[in-house]
């Protein structure tokens, strides 16, 4: 296995897919999703160019930081957060992915102000409404956003999605697509100063293609580039 080859070819299947989309590769930000993946791996994986890492589990984050894993790459959170480790995470992290829930939101506001900081954050959404997934359903978004944009240490920069484990490609872009338009509806209103819509996080190894032609600008990539575990 030969991860900067892993992450080279991926580039080329993002470059297609982004000129399908009327973009160029350099739109989309490639995430490197490192669960339980060496310090090594991770390490390769930044010297192979991947824009971020991703982790999953507040445990990892902690160990592979301890080992300057992470150092020459923004470190991102993507899994689901407990309110329980939001002050080992906040802070930590330059991107929370994974807010899900207006408690776990004041959470992390408390946390990042009481270290003087504006936590960067994404909005988790259930765009399937699968029952095994976190996230919020797209109509409970208005009133979450108003409450983030009400949160002095929180800065929203977008959307996350995962899709149902079962979707086919055509359900896959049918979410996508639904995805993004919830996104640039959002972005469109522009209501608030502290709600950024840059970021659409959508896409893993078995998805990311449909996700960038349907629009996403962020995907999340673990054994396309790593190598089933």
């Amino acid at each position: 296995m030969n991860i900067t080859d892993n992450i080279a070819r991926l580039r080329a299947d993002i470059d297609r897919a982004a000129v399908q989309s009327g973009r160029s590769g350099s739109d989309i930000t490639l995430v490197a999703a490192t669960k339980m993946q060496s310090a090594e791996a991770v390490r390769a994986a930044i010297a192979g160019g991947v824009d971020a890492c991703g982790e999953n589990r507040v445990q990892e984050l902690m160990e592979k930081q301890a080992a300057e894993a992470y150092v020459g790459a923004p470190l991102h959170f993507i899994g689901h957060l407990q309110k329980n480790k939001v002050r080992k995470v906040v802070g930590a992290v330059d991107l929370i992915q994974s807010v899900d829930s207006l408690p776990l939101l004041s959470a992390i506001d408390r946390v990042a102000g009481e270290l003087g900081i504006v936590q960067e954050t994404l909005i988790q959404v259930n765009i399937g409404l699968d029952a095994d997934k976190f996230g919020l359903d797209a109509q409970g978004l208005a009133d979450f956003i108003a409450e983030a944009a009400s949160l002095p240490h929180i800065r929203v920069r977008g959307l996350m999605t995962m899709l149902p484990l079962e979707a086919d490609s055509k359900e896959m872009r049918k979410l996508f697509a639904q995805m993004y338009q919830v996104f640039v509806d959002i972005k469109r209103k522009n209501l608030y100063d502290t709600i950024d819509m840059d970021y659409l996080s959508m896409g893993m190894s078995g998805d990311f293609y449909e996700a960038i032609l349907e629009g996403a600008n962020m995907i999340r990539v673990g054994s396309t580039i790593f190598g089933h575990r």
